[in-house]
């Protein structure tokens, strides 16, 4: 019995004695991988940073933890590291990211390279300051920086960019114009509905669309009548026979509720 309790004892022992050295353990291997994240480039080991996606998996509801591979993270993007470490920054920072990464996320939008996953992770952030800088480059990038800056405010539906997507409808780039479009339409808001309503007849058939896009919305956010009146106006003989279908299924299913 006393054997018993005694190999029970030393076991117990070797695994707090070994519980106790895990962490020292991972943040050792942490502080590896973001020495290694310095010089990373494409075609290095990836398995060069996987403590880092470790210790930001590891992280989820801890506030301290996340904050300080935020900022570590951060860094990286202002720093001198090759592109491909920037990319990986982002991505990570598209998990754990709070208002305070805004400013570094913020600074690639205008990048040719980079503005796209500094956009994916500002995309991806409930922080208002993130949308709100995604909302301010739209006039500062063109073509499809622009484009992408203007796919990101649909796809977060932010009703602030109305007046100036409104705006672009007219832009002389035929993709800025038609993504403005699109836009409006995720938004789905009364006032994106009469923005696409005086659109150029140049963008008719990305109108049609949007306004589809823009009923559809509008029902589900329980806007009966405003979505039954795009649906009705889409029905006109001058559009195009699948959106002349499209808007009677639509008015038929928002009429049947």
């Amino acid at each position: 019995m006393f054997a018993r309790l005694n190999l029970i004892a030393g076991v117990l022992t070797v695994v707090m004695v070994l519980g106790l050295g895990l962490p020292a353990m991972a943040d050792e291997a942490v502080d590896k991988a973001f020495e290694a994240l310095k010089t990373y480039d494409w075609g290095n080991d990836r398995n060069l940073l996987k403590a880092i996606d470790d210790a930001v998996a590891a992280s989820n509801g801890d506030a301290a933890a996340q904050k300080d591979l935020e900022t570590r993270l951060a860094a990286v993007l202002g720093s001198d590291a090759k592109l491909a470490a920037k990319d990986y920054a982002c991505r990570k920072l598209s998990l754990i990211a709070s208002a305070a990464s805004v400013p570094a996320l913020a600074a690639l939008l205008g990048h040719e390279k980079l503005s796209h996953m500094g956009r994916y992770a500002l995309e991806r952030m409930p922080a208002p300051e993130a949308l709100a800088a995604i909302r301010d480059a739209v006039p500062k990038v063109k073509g499809k920086l622009k484009v992408g800056m203007i796919n990101s405010l649909g796809v977060r539906r932010d009703a602030a960019s109305t007046g100036a997507l409104a705006a672009l409808l007219a832009d002389s780039d035929a993709e800025v114009a038609a993504a403005a479009a699109a836009a409006l339409g995720s938004i789905g808001s009364p006032e994106a509905a009469k923005a696409l309503a005086k659109a150029p007849e140049s963008l008719k058939a990305a109108v049609a669309d949007a306004c589809l896009a823009c009923a559809e919305q509008l029902l589900a956010d329980g806007k009966k009548p405003e979505a039954v009146m795009i649906y009705r106006a889409l029905m006109k003989p001058d559009q195009p026979k699948h959106v002349r279908v499209a808007a009677t299924r639509g008015l038929l299913a928002a009429t049947s509720k």
